[in-house]
């Protein structure tokens, strides 16, 4: 069994995605066996519980308040809708709930009443995520206490790529709120997004700033870039299929004990994409049509490519 490392270099990471196409996936399904089961995949359901009017200038983000896509702002749900769209979730088959505001940095006491709906959705059974912008170290605390699994804070991209997708926050000061979590207790779900005309060295500094947190995340999300009218990043050339599967399988090979969430993106993939994603060490999704803001592939699609590939969601 591969030994986790904490040590990568981006040489040693770049390598890794650029090693020959068959070779880097034999070796990146062998290690995931490994740990995981090849014939499962953990189902979780995300829901935006505070909607659009973000002053963060993600050059992505269709709820940005800096990006004109036509997103109207909605104040945060309260905890009963919240509960019953968990309800929901679960029936499908989902084991983990995430909630998404999108906010800068929240206030206490909107970090209070998200650790109430916290409390409330962890009551049905369900591992609870949330993501809500930067932390203070007092606020990672409340959430711990409120039952948090999970905090969502990805890093979008490589340091040296960073300044170019947003300026409104620094690269440290998402390293900052994840190390609230950890210190907190609360198990981190971070990643990033490809596909923003980063370089495949940009791509491998951030596997090798993932993969050198000791310990690993628990959970990666890998990301594929949706481009939303009248974000920055509308119109940029289509990422090309076969580098998100290296890079699945780059971040299985580096991080072998995490979950690698195969996220935002699936609507535009292949159920051949999708199979060689989760060939290369992929086994998360996102369930349901919604994803925040975005389609997503909706259940009857995913059990069909499921049930294709002999695949069950974990239970």
């Amino acid at each position: 069994m591969m030994v986790p490392r904490y040590d990568w270099t981006v040489d040693e990471v770049l390598a890794v995605i650029e090693r020959p196409f068959h070779d880097l996936l034999a070796d990146a399904h062998t290690c995931h066996i490994e740990r995981f089961s090849a014939h499962s995949v953990e189902a979780a359901k995300l829901l935006s519980i505070k909607t659009g009017g973000c002053p963060e200038d993600c050059a992505y983000c269709p709820q940005s308040a800096h990006n004109s896509t036509g997103l109207t702002a909605e104040p945060l749900m309260d905890t009963k809708s919240i509960v019953a769209a968990a309800t929901e979730a679960k029936a499908e088959g989902a084991t983990r709930f995430c909630m998404g505001a999108a906010w800068r940095s929240p206030s206490d006491s909107q970090v209070q009443k998200v650790a109430e709906s916290i409390e409330a959705v962890a009551e049905l059974g369900l591992e609870t995520c949330v993501t809500l912008g930067m932390l203070t170290a007092s606020q990672a605390t409340t959430l711990s206490h409120a039952g948090l699994d999970f905090y969502n804070h990805n890093l979008d991209t490589s340091a040296d790529f960073y300044g170019t997708i947003i300026t409104t926050r620094t690269y440290e000061d998402r390293l900052t709120t994840l190390a609230n979590c950890r210190d907190a207790g609360i198990r981190l779900c971070t990643g990033g997004i490809v596909g923003m005309g980063e370089t495949r060295r940009q791509r491998a500094g951030l596997l090798t700033q993932l993969a050198t947190l000791n310990p690993h995340p628990e959970s990666v999300p890998i990301n594929l870039l949706i481009q939303v009218p009248g974000t920055p990043l509308h119109g940029l050339p289509e990422f090309a299929p076969l580098e998100l599967v290296r890079t699945i399988a780059a971040t299985r090979l580096v991080m072998p004990g995490s979950v690698v969430r195969l996220s935002a993106g699936r609507a535009s993939m292949s159920e051949e994409l999708h199979a060689l994603c989760f060939h290369a060490g992929a086994n998360s999704i996102f369930l349901g049509e919604r994803l925040l803001t975005a389609d997503n592939n909706g259940d009857d699609e995913d059990r069909r490519i499921l049930d294709q590939l002999d695949t069950t969601l974990k239970v």
